[in-house]
């Protein structure tokens, strides 16, 4: 019914009369189906198809409406001082999401929705909104393509009131291994032949790999390869920038967001791991949007990442705590009181960023809980140890040693993980360093010196999957 009414195409004989009243010449029946789908699905021309006025009666008021375009979903977040009780529908030919709002006032908060659409959004080409009967407010996502909506609403947290969320999936998800391997196929095939990672042409069965550290010695590696064909083993670094979205991070009293700090460091960061011969990185996420700490473990999984490194800017009640930290997860507790606070605090980004806790993944589960992995954190801690004596050649380093705590990001079982407090945003000195691009930069470069002094002493295991060179 919903849809044969939206198809329908109005006579140009529809015309509006001066006493306000509507003038039709078409049969009864025709004017019995106007005015059934005017109330089922008004006018298409106006992206907010009712008045204002219409809704000025209704109850509850979004006092802010955001939306967040990413590769993997989009997602649109309603705010309001009270929970919003909604229904969630999809409708085929053309594809679009269809959610129920009760009692909720069209205010111009919501009428600047369709405008907040991006152009590029992989997902949602527009959205329309107006009053559906008495009592309903109704929005539209009209789609690019078949998705699978998630809606659900959040409780108040730090700063926010309750959330309605919306994700807008795709049907088809994208594959992060297909789009790290096609981003970097021309590069890997162009590599220098002379590279570090490129195999002996004298070797029959093997060959020999070099990590090269600011031009010192080579430590060597051994790789196997088929005789007649030219083998790189290329080593996957996921570097995770914190935060993102719905969830800022630290807030320096500058307004300063962590956010935005980790996703330039760790832009940086890739840049310089790509341009070495035998490393590529892949960041968790390359925008301003909400990746939920479980699915940060499973992306890097699915890149065969041999680290992962994420990358924070720390924050305290008071402004004179400063320095540099790399931190390492713990089985047996945090090494520190600072830590476990820190780790609680990071842990809880998935409450403000905003997580569907009905959806249960068995396969997130056993990630997160597995804590059988002793060796794993003696690697992390090798790393640990690397990256941050680099870094205290940057910066002051607020502790001397690798530090320990139960940070939900780095349980991952396989993969040696560290995070990486890069400064104190909460620090006026350190927020101002860490806007600087220059720092920035240097912070980069000390991060990949400890990533390449770890590999000379721990070679990357041997994996079936290489770059083969032609």
């Amino acid at each position: 019914m919903l849809e044969t009414l939206a198809k329908t195409r109005f006579p140009k004989s529809l015309i509006k009369a001066p006493a306000g009243c509507w003038t039709v010449s078409a049969p009864p029946l025709f004017v019995m189906v106007l005015s059934v789908a005017s109330m089922v699905f008004p006018p298409f021309g106006n992206p907010v198809f009712a008045s204002t006025t219409a809704g000025s009666a209704a109850g509850t008021t979004v006092s802010s409406a955001r939306v967040w375009p990413a590769p993997e979903y989009t997602r649109l977040t309603l705010e309001s001082a009270l929970p919003i009780q909604y229904a969630l529908t999809t409708i085929k030919d053309p594809d679009r999401v269809v959610i129920d709002l009760e009692q909720v006032a069209l205010t111009p908060e919501l009428e600047k929705l369709p405008d907040k659409i991006d152009p590029s959004d992989p997902y949602i080409r527009a959205v329309r909104i107006g009053r559906y009967k008495p009592g309903i407010l109704r929005l539209v996502l009209d789609l690019k393509t078949e998705a699978t909506p998630q809606a659900f609403v959040l409780k108040p947290v730090g700063s926010y009131g309750y959330r309605l969320v919306l994700d807008v999936y795709p049907a088809v998800p994208p594959d992060p291994l297909m789009a790290f391997l096609s981003e970097n196929a021309t590069p890997a095939a162009q590599a220098d032949p002379k590279s570090d990672f490129k195999a002996d042409n004298k070797a029959d069965s093997h060959a020999a790999t070099s990590v090269n550290i600011n031009g010192g010695p080579a430590r060597s590696m051994a790789i196997s390869r088929k005789p007649g064909r030219e083998m790189m083993r290329l080593i996957t670094v996921a570097i995770d920038p914190g935060h993102g979205g719905e969830d800022p991070g630290a807030i320096s009293r500058g307004g300063t967001h962590e956010k935005h700090i980790t996703l330039a460091i760790a832009k940086k960061l890739k840049a310089k791991i790509d341009k070495e011969p035998n490393m590529r990185a892949a960041l968790t996420r390359d925008g301003d949007y909400f990746i939920s700490l479980p699915m940060r473990l499973v992306k890097a999984r699915q890149l065969n990442a041999d680290l992962f490194v994420s990358v924070h800017a720390d924050a305290f009640i008071k402004p004179h705590a400063r320095g540099s930290s790399v931190f390492a997860l713990s089985e047996r507790g945090a090494t520190s009181a600072a830590a476990r606070w820190l780790a609680k605090k990071e842990n809880e980004a998935d409450l403000i960023g905003g997580v569907n806790l009905d959806i249960k993944d068995p396969y997130l589960k056993q990630t997160l809980l597995d804590l059988s992995q002793t060796a794993t954190i003696n690697d992390s801690l090798k790393l640990g140890r690397e990256v941050l004596s680099e870094i205290g050649d940057v910066n002051h380093l607020h502790k001397a040693e690798v530090e320990q705590a139960g940070f939900a990001v780095l349980k991952s079982p396989d993969i040696p993980s560290i995070l990486v407090e890069t400064a104190f945003i909460s620090n006026p000195d350190e927020e101002k360093k860490l806007k600087d691009t220059a720092y920035q930069e240097k912070l980069a470069d000390a991060i990949l010196a400890g990533i390449k002094r770890y590999f000379v002493n721990n070679p990357p295991l041997t994996r079936p999957k290489m770059v083969s060179l032609e």
